[in-house]
C-alpha cells in the first residue's frame, strides 16, 4: 500500500520536469539563454522582495512629501483610502519611469539586480513597464512562478530580474 501511494506522491522523475521541447534546464535560466551565475544570471526571491520593499518606502516617502507641500491635505491622507491610493501611483509612476529610462528602479538598484527582456531587446519599453507594475500590483501573478523562478508577471510581459 505503502509503495502505490509513493509512486504518485513522490511526483514525476527529475527528467521529465519541464517541457521536453524546450530542452534542458540544469539552472535557472538556461532555457532563456542566460548564464548561471554573474551578471545577466536570474535572481533569487529575497533580493526581490527587498528591492520590492526599498521602493515602496520610497514611494510612501514621496507621498509623504506631497502632503508636506500641501498637494495632499494631511488629515485626508495618513489612515485613509486616498494615501494608500496615492502611495500605490507614485510607486506605480515611479517603477514605469526608471524602469524605461534605467532598466531598473531605485530598489532593484540598491540590490544589484535590473529588468531584462528575455526576447532579447535592448530596453524594456512603457507598454510593458507599466503591464509589469500593474501585475505586481495586483500581487497575485508574482506569486506564481515558472520552472526557472520568474514570476508569471514576467513571464506574460516577456522579462527577466537579472543580476547587473
Amino acid at each position: 500500500m505503502a509503495r502505490t501511494f509513493g509512486s504518485w506522491l513522490s511526483g514525476p522523475p527529475p527528467s521529465e520536469a519541464g517541457d521536453a521541447s524546450q530542452g534542458p534546464n540544469d539552472f535557472p535560466g538556461q532555457r532563456l539563454g542566460l548564464p548561471d551565475r554573474g551578471p545577466g544570471s536570474l535572481v533569487g526571491l529575497g533580493r526581490r522582495i527587498v528591492a520590492l520593499m526599498l521602493d515602496w518606502f520610497i514611494a510612501y516617502g514621496l507621498s509623504s512629501l506631497a502632503v508636506t507641500f500641501g498637494l495632499v491635505s494631511s488629515e485626508r491622507f495618513f489612515g485613509s483610502q486616498i494615501g494608500s491610493t496615492a502611495v500605490m501611483v507614485v510607486w506605480l509612476v515611479l517603477g514605469v519611469v526608471s524602469l524605461r529610462l534605467f532598466g531598473f528602479t531605485p530598489g532593484q538598484y540598491v540590490v544589484g539586480v535590473r529588468v531584462a527582456s528575455v526576447d532579447h531587446r535592448r530596453y524594456v519599453g512603457i507598454g510593458r513597464a507599466l503591464c509589469r507594475g500593474l501585475l505586481v500590483a495586483i500581487v497575485v501573478p508574482a506569486l506564481f512562478t515558472d520552472a526557472d523562478g520568474r514570476g508569471f508577471h514576467d513571464r506574460l510581459t516577456g522579462t527577466a530580474i537579472v543580476r547587473r
